[in-house]
């Protein structure tokens, strides 16, 4: 088998254009996921073995990392997360029967026993947000994997169960692959859809849960983020309006807020938290739901549907798939073949792009043998039933295995003339008409020249060729 030539891992298709009903429990117009990072003890501190103080996510605006020194201000600011702001976020979600997702670093959690405790008593779900509040770009994936059984191994002592799901934050480039062979229910170092949606991993489907930076109160601790708590209830209120109004229309999806004990938790923050949570509680059809909860519904709703992996196919079995597409053409799937494919491509709207690309950089001579690979309508290659399957197929779709001898001479002429003119035979998307208008446009088309008729054939080979994979979806 031929080596595959450079794939493109990124998918930028996604659910589509169409994104599928995610039918929430209840009907609901739109499924809301607060999260709460528990993270204070788990961050960079030479007290946690680290070479140097945190510097992300504080009120210290550009804290630059202490090497070989302790940051005292930066220390007691996440302190305050969990002596004050933890309580605070705690009696509010608590009173108003909200449930929460918590991303718990484990080593925070091994070093806050009543807020654990607190959070098991609310029925809230703790997830693993990685054994350290750290950075991981940098770190081998041995070195990644070990921090990640060390996290499953504590978080299970701390809370007595192991997590299903994970999100590390700071991640590398291999968080989702070793979290998914760690067998996670979900994961949510993603943040590339309104929806879940499953990946193949390995030889596992695995359910991903995308998160957000936008809706999040870290942006009270970034550039150009929320100075006041009512930027960030705006922000918030219009996002949940934009989505609700999708789910209104047939499209429901779903919004994550992100919160941090230490920034949302502060007094002068914390009211804009409680009016959005006052506001959606006003609305009918929100679902308000842990992250375990969404993937219990989501695998049950929609479970995962084995991938097409048209982009990986070899070489071989890609061009005896798709060499028939533009008719007796099977150079153009070898073309195809040979460019940089991905997941987006694993469509027929994909695909066809592709080969189109190919067909379009031909030269005219190339394309010229493309056109004159298609056959007469209902012409004498049909009356022999030696037409491809597909051109049987579409020909009569459109009635032309069924003239009258009238139609039939009418074709013949109509070919003959064709042909005769532009040095080509006449091609349409048979599929998209009936018999009488194939009839129509043939005779108006013959009057043109051959430099339109040219321009044109090759639209409609395009076309047929979108609906040939069509066929194959």
């Amino acid at each position: 088998m031929a080596e595959l030539p450079p794939r493109y891992p990124r998918d930028f298709h996604g659910h589509g254009a169409c994104r599928p009903d995610a039918a929430w429990p209840g009907g609901a117009r739109i499924a809301l996921s607060f999260v709460l990072n528990y993270e204070e003890g788990g961050e960079n501190c030479l007290l946690h073995g680290d070479a140097a103080s945190e510097a992300f996510l504080s009120e210290i605006v550009g804290a630059a990392p202490w090497p070989g020194q302790r940051h005292w201000n930066m220390e007691s600011i996440y302190d305050y997360g969990a002596r004050a702001g933890f309580w605070r976020l705690h009696r509010l979600f608590t009173e108003a029967h909200v449930p929460v997702t918590v991303y718990g670093v484990a080593t925070a959690l091994a070093r806050s026993p009543a807020q654990v405790e607190a959070m098991q008593g609310a029925g809230w779900e703790i997830a693993s947000h990685g054994l350290k509040w750290i950075d991981y770009k940098d770190h081998a994936a041995a070195d990644e994997a070990a921090d990640m059984d060390a996290a499953i191994a504590l978080h299970r002592e701390v809370t007595g169960e192991a997590p299903r799901g994970w999100y590390t934050g700071r991640c590398s480039v291999n968080t989702v692959r070793l979290a998914s062979e760690r067998g996670m229910d979900w994961i949510s170092d993603t943040y590339d859809d309104d929806l879940p949606y499953w990946a193949r991993i390995g030889d596992r489907d695995q359910l991903i849960i995308p998160y957000t930076l936008d809706c999040n109160d870290m942006r009270f601790a970034t550039p150009q983020g929320f100075n006041a708590g009512d930027q960030f209830f705006a922000h918030l209120r219009d996002t949940f309006d934009a989505l609700y109004a999708e789910g209104a229309a047939g499209r429901p999806a779903m919004m994550s807020v992100g919160l941090h004990c230490r920034l949302i938790g502060r007094p002068g923050r914390v009211q804009a938290l409680k009016r959005f949570v006052e506001y959606v509680q006003g609305f009918e059809g929100v679902w308000c739901a842990r992250r375990q909860d969404i993937a219990a519904h989501w695998a049950a709703a929609h479970p995962p549907v084995a991938a097409r992996g048209w982009h990986v196919l070899g070489r071989e079995a890609f061009v005896e798939r798709f060499g028939g597409v533009f008719e007796h053409s099977p150079w153009i799937a070898e073309g195809a073949w040979a460019l940089e494919l991905g997941p987006a491509h694993d469509t027929a709207l994909g695909l066809h792009s592709a080969l189109c690309r190919v067909f379009r950089a031909a030269s005219e001579e190339a394309r010229l043998g493309v056109l004159r690979a298609h056959p007469d309508l209902a012409g004498k290659l049909a009356a022999a039933r030696r037409l491809t399957v597909e051109s049987t197929e579409e020909q009569a779709s459109a009635g032309l295995d069924a003239l009258t001898d009238d139609e039939r001479a009418a074709f013949e002429r109509l070919n003959a003339d064709y042909t005769a003119k532009h040095g080509f035979p006449f091609i349409i998307a048979v599929k998209d008409h009936d018999k009488a208008g194939i009839l129509r446009a043939f005779e108006r088309r013959v009057g043109h020249d051959s430099a339109t008729e040219m321009a044109e054939a090759c639209r409609q080979v395009e076309r047929i060729a979108r609906l040939r994979l069509e066929a194959m979806e």
